[in-house]
């Protein structure tokens, strides 16, 4: 058996997953008390579940670094395994998830970001470039930061959600 078919068979197999939407738009919605949808949200959880974890928590926030922050450090101090964010990786000058989560982690996993561009490029053309996703870990836990489109989502986590338990394993040494 080889070391990562090793591993996989040793690994948690069912994780607590929190999932957070970053979306000014969204956020801003949800504030003022009207009706709004969260396709990459419901995305992240429909691939998440479908892959044999749980999503124990979802969250939906502005892009605004305190509120990444107060969930990243919630999250750390809990007991959930993995931390995904859908949204604000892009290019705009509000999308500021990669650079507000990336000093908490201990390990960035360069090649999810790689994966996924590379995934989105079969998919959409050159703009799959414009994605800063990104992933980590940290204290044994792994943080994802997702494209917040639904498509974006759902090609980051068909590609890593069957891989989730095996990163935490090793994460957790």
């Amino acid at each position: 058996m080889k070391p990562h078919e090793e591993h996989k068979k040793n690994a948690i197999g069912r994780l607590r997953i929190v999932v957070v939407t970053v979306s000014t738009s969204r956020y801003a919605k949800k504030k003022e008390g009207s009706s709004y949808t969260d396709e990459a949200g419901d995305v992240a959880v429909e691939e998440a579940t479908r892959a044999g974890h749980t999503v124990s928590r979802r969250a939906l926030v502005s892009d605004d670094r305190s509120m990444i922050r107060r969930e990243t450090t919630t999250f750390l101090s809990g007991q959930e395994d993995v931390l995904l964010f859908a949204g604000g990786t892009g290019l705009s000058p509000r999308d500021i998830t990669v650079e507000t989560v990336r000093p908490f982690l201990e390990k960035e996993l360069e090649g999810f970001g790689e994966l996924i561009r590379t995934l989105g490029y079969e998919d959409i053309g050159s703009a799959a470039a414009m994605t800063r996703a990104t992933a980590g870990v940290a204290k044994g836990k792994l943080i994802a930061c997702m494209p917040g489109s639904p498509d974006g989502v759902r090609t980051a986590m068909k590609a890593f959600a069957g891989e989730f338990s095996h990163m935490v394993f090793i994460a957790r040494g």
